[in-house]
């Protein structure tokens, strides 16, 4: 994805919702790398998250990254560094 226009949210018109894409660690990556396939299970798709999770543990907006999939209660993949359970339990955390 070169084109910075493509990025989420950039028909939005607020560049500060979308700008931190654009430094994204996993820009340019497989997206298959961070969602996981019909029915993958077990060691294969914990294998799949540990390798997503080393491209957000170098990422400088990991934390923006965290931030908006939270709020926006994204429902699939790998973002800021959580699983979708892992953002499931932060939530509910967060209820509590």
């Amino acid at each position: 994805m070169n084109e910075v226009r493509r990025l989420f949210g950039a028909q939005s018109g607020r560049p500060q919702d979308w700008e931190w894409q654009s430094l994204a660690a996993c820009r340019g990556t497989e997206t298959a790398t961070f969602y996981h396939p019909e029915n993958e299970r077990g060691p294969r798709r914990e294998r799949r998250e540990q390798i997503a999770k080393q491209f957000c543990a170098a990422c400088p907006v990991v934390g923006q990254c965290l931030r908006w999939a939270l709020e926006t209660r994204e429902p699939y993949g790998v973002w800021g560094g959580k699983t979708v359970e892992e953002r499931a339990k932060l939530l509910s955390q967060r209820s509590a």
